[in-house]
């Protein structure tokens, strides 16, 4: 740390422990105020401009430092100035403090920030160019985040200083002047009778009222903003469409449906998504067969007698597809269609903010609009950069279905929930299975003591557990598959049949034409959603794996609810 910065820090904590240490927190209160207001008012009477320029000095000094105490430094504005001096003094007063606050911010943490998180600080920076100005007003109308919290995080990110006090103090003037209002209000309560005074009544109403007419406004200004530049169809071919036929698509067009919307479901493959095609269902029914194997072989710990296990590991693939045609009616077309929801096959692209051109899988090609327009694609296995994966026909999540040869030896790439299921299964069903994590242990979002229990279950059921191991490289060496795994600085070497890849998901965003719409995507593919589950238009959403963070059926069939 430079010396500079130390200087301001000292300076800084200085400044607060003389303002704690004469109990200032104490003197800026409603009551104190109430108590001095005769006195002081005489004082300012005869004392204008000393007093006006004093006050202003202050409520600088409390903005910049986020004393408690400035709120009622606003209505003591009011009371002691009336709404002229009082306005001017604490709209300049309070864009000051804001824009020290904001400048001591960025002076002590932007560039440790920007060397530790330099992607996300660039991100923020891109934000802050496209919509910054707007977002500011937006916080200052209608704040979210208390002032001071503003100041800060503004204060890291590369907005201009002009371009902040200026946007400060245009958007804080409207509050700024109902709350002097009402402290001028309450510097002429002189009588129980001025308590109901139409004045009174009206300032405080106005107090109340103020952030609800604040959020309106928003409101209506952002929609006029982000819609700029498209035109709205005139008329339009369905209430609602939806892209995916997974959970979050199957649940939204339900819905929709059940209340007599127009809505058309839009799927490129199977309706049912992961969850029925891929995910819970084949899973959870080769997860049963695991265990049957392994109560058969370990039937003496029940009081019976064990007995060697012998199946065909096609059989037990059969009866998982057969598993997952008995609940495929459920997801089906026909069904959906029986309850009014048009369903359409093929690839949907953004063309607006309600128009989407679908490609159907027979080849014709057509625009399709909607008032309202959901985003359910859900997600993909990701397959980690690693030099000669792609030449292992790698399994994972999505294809491992289709296996008619139970793997020998199996390695399993990655230790979160999908990993470990697979891992455990394969193991009871009798392969050889090589678990590796690049962690320090199992299923990382759990618990510890989950992660205990299930490590020490998993090494009584005979896997290779390889924790700490960081997978490098993949080859073949004398027609035998192996990887190198970085394992505490030693380089080591691990043989194996197939590998299934478990390393986590990634969100099915390409190709749909978001960037035309102007959506960006994270690095994982998923897009960012307000809490209504919008995506930057107030007509379009997103949910389940697409949207995150939490991909799983529950959580998307949750968050379709959540949408307003």
């Amino acid at each position: 740390m430079n010396r500079k910065k130390l200087f301001l820090i000292i300076a800084i904590v200085a400044i607060v422990g003389v303002f704690l240490g004469f109990d200032g927190h104490k003197l800026l209160t409603l009551e104190n105020l109430q108590a001095h207001q005769g006195a002081l008012a005489e004082w300012v009477d005869q004392n204008l401009f000393v007093a006006v320029a004093g006050y202003a000095a202050i409520y600088v000094v409390v903005a910049a430092l986020s004393l408690p105490g400035a709120a009622i430094m606003t209505l003591a504005g009011g009371a002691f100035f009336g709404n002229l001096y009082g306005l001017a003094a604490v709209s300049i007063a309070s864009t000051l403090g804001a824009s020290l606050a904001f400048l001591v911010a960025r002076f002590l943490m932007r560039d440790t920030l920007r060397k530790r998180y330099a992607e996300t600080v660039a991100k923020m920076d891109r934000g802050i160019s496209k919509d910054g100005a707007f977002y500011l007003a937006t916080l200052r109308l209608v704040p979210v985040f208390p002032f001071f919290l503003i100041n800060l995080a503004m204060g890291l990110t590369a907005m201009k200083l002009r371009t902040y006090a200026l946007v400060s103090w245009v958007a804080m003037l409207p509050g700024t002047f109902v709350y002097v209002n009402a402290g001028t209000q309450l510097g002429q309560i002189e009588s129980t009778a001025d308590i109901v005074s139409a004045d009174l009544l009206l300032s405080f109403a106005l107090l109340g009222l103020f952030p609800l007419i604040a959020k309106f406004v928003v409101g209506f200004i952002r929609r006029r903003k982000v819609y700029a530049g498209w035109q709205k169809p005139e008329r339009f071919d369905y209430n609602l469409l939806v892209i995916g036929g997974g959970s979050a698509g199957l649940v939204s067009a339900y819905i929709a449906a059940a209340v007599k919307a127009k809505v058309a479901l839009i799927e490129k493959h199977k309706l049912g998504g992961d969850c029925l095609n891929t995910g819970c269902v084949p899973s959870k029914a080769l997860i049963r067969s695991a265990k049957a194997a392994d109560t058969m072989r370990h039937a003496n710990r029940y009081g019976l007698e064990s007995v060697p296990v012998k199946g065909s590991f096609r059989n037990i693939m059969n009866r998982v597809k057969d598993v997952v045609a008995k609940i495929e009616p459920h997801d089906s077309p026909e069904r959906y269609q029986k309850l009014g929801v048009d369903c359409i096959f093929g690839e949907a692209s953004f063309v607006s903010p309600w128009e989407l051109e679908v490609k159907h899988n027979d080849g014709r090609t057509e625009r399709l609009t909607a008032r309202s327009i959901v985003v359910a694609t859900g997600g993909k296995p990701a397959m980690p950069p690693i030099p000669g994966l792609d030449g292992m026909n790698p399994l994972n999540s999505d294809n491992l279905w289709e296996l008619e040869e139970q793997p020998e030896r199996l390695l399993v790439l990655g230790g979160g929930p999908i990993g470990s299921e697979l891992a455990h299964a394969f193991a009871r069903l009798g392969s050889q299975v090589i678990q590796v994590e690049m962690g320090e242990r199992l299923l990382a979002k759990e618990d510890s003591d989950v992660s205990e229990l299930v490590k020490a279950q998993f090494e009584h059921d005979g896997v290779d557990l390889r924790l700490e191991h960081a997978a490098k490289e993949f080859a073949i060496e004398e027609g035998e598959k192996v990887v190198y795994c970085e394992h505490k600085g030693e380089r080591v070497r691990i043989a194996f049949d197939q590998v299934l890849v478990a390393v986590g998901r990634a969100a099915n965003t390409k190709g749909l034409g978001l960037e035309k719409i102007g959506i960006e995507t994270l690095p994982n593919g998923t897009v960012q959603v307000d809490d209504d589950m919008s995506l930057r238009y107030p007509n379009v959403f997103a949910c389940g794996d697409v949207a995150g963070p939490y991909q799983f059926t529950h959580a998307a069939a949750h968050q379709v609810g959540m949408r307003r």
